[in-house]
């Protein structure tokens, strides 16, 4: 265990994935799945077009965005960006993250998969993966995503894990308006939905890098 980064030894497992801090390897394999794509390039998903440049570009961003974020940890601004690995193999990334969490207890989520992997359910699987570390291990009382109008794929997921609809906002999308679909998940409406088992590994020794205390009567 690195008791400079505790954050290396936390671990979140469904059915089917483990979820953990993204190794080299992982930041490699990630990098390599960017660099082949993860959306129709027709659509931008996106609310930051991370994916609109050259390949190369695009896999090295993900290296550096990971760094970046970890070098920018704080326990009241933090973003926590974890590898999703299925069967040893490296498919995608699940974020999640929070500012003044101890106070608010809100939190954000995002993610992507390589493109050969949607359509599997895995989405839904490790963003309820991250659900429950937010509401069940950090106490959370809110979780908030948003998606483009024209990607369905991301709203059915916020509504099939019990989000509610939380508005509309305008952004500018290559150059053009686009309509962002809020969606919003509260304590009440998780715990009567949650459905996909999950348990975590190695979050005590973590929980003062979220600006939390030592112990939780929810537990891990």
């Amino acid at each position: 265990m690195n008791k400079w980064w505790p954050l290396a030894g936390l671990r979140l497992r469904t059915p089917r994935l483990e979820l953990r801090l993204a190794s080299d390897s992982d930041l490699c394999a990630l990098a390599d799945l960017a660099a082949a794509g993860v959306h129709d390039p027709a659509v931008q998903p996106f609310t930051f077009p991370w994916t609109d440049v050259a390949p190369a570009e695009r896999g090295r961003s993900v290296v550096t965005y990971h760094w970046s974020q970890r070098a920018a940890w704080k326990p009241d601004s933090w973003s926590l960006d974890l590898a999703v690995v299925r069967d040893g193999t490296v498919v995608g990334t699940q974020g999640v993250s929070a500012r003044d969490f101890a106070i608010l207890r809100e939190v954000g989520t995002g993610s992507w998969l390589g493109r050969e992997y949607h359509g599997l359910g895995i989405g839904t699987e490790m963003r309820a993966a991250v659900l429950h570390l937010a509401f069940a291990g950090l106490g959370a009382e809110y979780a908030i995503s948003a998606a483009f109008a024209d990607n369905p794929a991301s709203q059915r997921i916020s509504r099939k894990l019990g989000y509610a609809d939380n508005g509309v906002e305008r952004q500018v999308s290559r150059g053009r308006p686009a309509t962002v679909q809020r969606f919003r998940l509260d304590r009440r409406a998780w715990e009567a939905t949650h459905a996909i088992p999950v348990t975590i590994a190695g979050l005590e020794r973590c929980r003062h890098m979220f600006g939390l205390p030592a112990a939780l009567d929810q537990g891990t």
